[in-house]
């Protein structure tokens, strides 16, 4: 099994909220590569604790609606979430 650095899903979840859940457009620009960290830390919680991917979406289509003012976009918070589920499988198994 390969071992991975104990920051390895933190990463993932930027990088997953930064490239895939972007509700506000940001991707394209570098400058903005860290606009949404400071959500990671509670989505690292929620997995952690074992919470389901609906409670990520959730979350992000709370932060959309109640802090952002904008559509809570549910299609792409699914897509966000069950990506990041897929990369702490795949971080678990040792797989990528």
């Amino acid at each position: 099994m390969r071992a991975f650095p104990p920051d390895e899903l933190e990463r993932r979840v930027d990088e997953v909220l930064f490239y895939v859940w972007d509700p506000i457009g940001v991707a394209p620009e570098p400058a903005a590569r860290y606009e949404y960290r400071s959500y990671v830390r509670k989505i690292l919680e929620i997995v952690e604790t074992g919470g389901e991917p609906d409670k990520i979406v959730k979350y992000l289509c709370d932060i959309e609606s109640g802090m952002m003012s904008l559509p809570a976009r549910e299609k792409q918070a699914q897509e966000a979430a069950e990506l990041i589920y897929s990369h702490k499988e795949a971080i678990v198994e040792g797989y990528a």
